[in-house]
């Protein structure tokens, strides 16, 4: 593995590192996708993610189960982006989480 890299095929395939990839492609796509929901396209972001990184990792692009597995993985790192987006505009220990955090306790 070199060190050099920011990402590479084996981040993008873990879920870490995908999910970081979907938060800023999203991050910076959604405007110019504007009719598209959110979800929906960290969830198109994320299977390409997948796709492309267990290609170039050495999968058979004849295989079905490679597109059917990310596809269902993409759903799980297009929450995590979504967690991490959700992280970003309340961060831990702010007014507006602590409110959110005294809701629940309630609950």
């Amino acid at each position: 593995m070199e060190t050099a890299q920011l990402f590479n095929w084996e981040a993008l395939s873990a879920m870490g590192g995908a999910s970081l990839l979907t938060y800023f492609v999203v991050a910076y796509s959604k405007t110019l996708l504007k009719r598209l929901p959110t979800d929906i396209l960290a969830v198109i972001i994320a299977w390409v993610i997948l796709t492309l990184a267990q290609l170039a990792s050495g999968a058979s692009a004849m295989d079905w189960r490679l597109y059917a597995l990310s596809f269902a993985n993409a759903f799980l790192v297009a929450a995590a982006a979504g967690q991490m987006q959700n992280k970003a505009l309340s961060p831990p220990g702010t007014a507006k989480e602590a409110n959110k955090s005294d809701e629940n306790r309630l609950l």
